[in-house]
């Protein structure tokens, strides 16, 4: 015997008071839902009803009965309404990773509406620009910036970045414009450390079919791309590094392009997260939001760039 499903049979017929009309409005025969009560009068060892040729009513016992299924069922719903509120709507922690220039200049700006979209969520947000251990570090989703090579993870890759050349107005009043790649060398430069080897990254270049990489020599170099560019808005030096953290000086006239027919394609900036968690209602809103705000980014720099 299904307990629960006779319970819903006796609660329509206590309701309805008519097997026929009870059978009707769950769907099944009345047979079906004779049967679902006999097998609960046999269960609870008495009889539940009293039944007429033109009536069927309550017994004291089955009065009694019918309030306790009325809380139970209720329960029962309350609960399963409760876990699909859960599953369709986020809530608890987020513990998410991005770098530090997104992080600032876009997430910070945005968080409002979502925390206030999404008032069930506790949002964690780590600012750094290495690649993290999600599973080590107990991270649930990254906006990372590069490939992704770990099986365990799913990406969902949002943007390519370009890599621009770029300086102060001050500094290149003062030092003058380089035409072509190789006259930086006669620059004062700000480059960037890798995160593994802290050797400063190669400079990349291309026009058309033609592509360059130089190794340079770094007046400084810094391990935080931040920095970096703080550096060159105080005309420290030229700085290369991706369009879209450079943007907003851009924009402002902290920085100018030059070289700018020798920019050359960037990394890829992906949205990613445990395969474990990729449907997960948090995971899912977090990654749209983030998504949406790289587009509109990149749509930015694009009108700027043109």
């Amino acid at each position: 015997m299904d307990q629960l499903v006779c319970m819903r049979s006796f609660l329509r017929v206590a309701d309805l008071h008519s097997f026929t009309r009870a059978a009707d409005a769950l769907g099944v025969s009345r047979a079906v839902v004779s049967t679902h009560v006999a097998e609960l009068e046999q269960h609870l060892r008495c009889q539940l009803f009293h039944r007429t040729t033109r009536r069927v009513g309550l017994t004291s016992d089955g009065a009694e009965y019918l309030a306790r299924c009325q809380r139970i069922l209720a329960e029962l719903e309350a609960a399963d309404e409760t876990l699909r509120r859960t599953r369709l709507s986020p809530q608890g922690r987020l513990r998410v990773d991005v770098p530090v220039v997104f992080g600032r200049a876009l997430l910070i700006p945005a968080l409002p509406k979502f925390t206030a979209r999404y008032p069930d969520l506790q949002l964690e947000v780590q600012f750094n620009d290495r690649v993290i251990d999600l599973i080590a570090e107990e991270v649930d989703l990254v906006v990372r910036v590069g490939a992704v090579r770990e099986p365990h993870l799913v990406a969902r890759r949002v943007v390519t970045t370009r890599l621009l050349t770029c300086a102060a107005p001050e500094y290149l009043r003062a030092h003058g414009v380089p035409a072509e790649p190789e006259e930086l060398r006669r620059h004062k430069l700000v480059g960037h450390l890798a995160a593994g080897n802290r050797r400063a990254h190669k400079w990349q270049f291309q026009r058309g079919a033609v592509r360059k990489q130089l190794s340079l020599t770094f007046n400084v170099a810094f391990n935080s791309v931040e920095a970096q560019i703080m550096a060159a808005i105080r005309s420290a030096g030229i700085v290369q590094t991706m369009d879209l953290v450079v943007a907003e000086a851009l924009a402002t006239g902290r920085l100018e392009v030059v070289l700018r027919e020798w920019s050359a394609p960037g990394a890829p900036i992906s949205v990613v997260c445990r395969s474990a968690l990729r449907d997960s209602p948090k995971i899912r809103v977090f990654a749209d939001f983030a998504t949406e705000l790289l587009l509109q980014y990149r749509r930015r720099v694009d009108a700027l760039l043109d």
